[in-house]
């Protein structure tokens, strides 16, 4: 569309048509490349000689596809009945010794036990920071989280300087 036909049509003129052309006949499309998974031509999927339809295996039924939200929720509820961690420990504590490292010159070791009340107390700080985030987006009639929401939270709490 040339860019004079699209002015005419924000001023509310009509469009000229151009006339219409015949068709010419395309031909059939030519038959697609089959994948290795599907059987052979002329085959139905799933026979062998000698066998009886009820002799197949049953045919697998497609998964339930949710609606949007709904696989999240399930999650949610999932989460909130289980006592685990949601952060894996080896990558934690790699986290924490890596930090550990930055900050001070002398190597630290640490206790299994301290490392475990350490995760648990982050994971603790980040679940309530996140349900303070939810409540500043639900305040600004929003259900997405966004960044600012967290720096409100924090700034509310007075962990800024964090």
């Amino acid at each position: 569309m040339r860019h004079n036909e699209s002015a005419s049509r924000r001023k509310g003129k009509t469009p000229q048509h151009r006339p219409r052309q015949p068709e010419a006949k395309v031909p059939p499309p030519a038959p697609r490349h089959q994948s290795p998974r599907r059987s052979a031509p002329g085959r139905t999927p799933g026979r062998t000689p000698g066998r009886t339809p009820a002799d197949r295996s049953p045919v697998t039924p497609r998964r339930k596809r949710f609606r949007p939200g709904t696989r999240a929720l399930m999650e949610i509820r999932k989460f909130q009945k289980t006592t685990d961690l949601l952060i894996r420990k080896a990558p934690f504590f790699r986290l924490v010794h890596e930090v550990c490292q930055t900050q001070f010159v002398t190597p630290f070791r640490w206790n299994l036990h301290a490392l475990l009340a350490l995760q648990e107390a982050a994971e603790a700080f980040l679940v309530m920071l996140l349900s303070d985030a939810n409540l500043c987006a639900i305040h600004a009639k929003r259900v997405t989280i966004y960044p600012r929401d967290i720096h409100l939270a924090r700034r509310i709490r007075g962990q800024d300087h964090l």
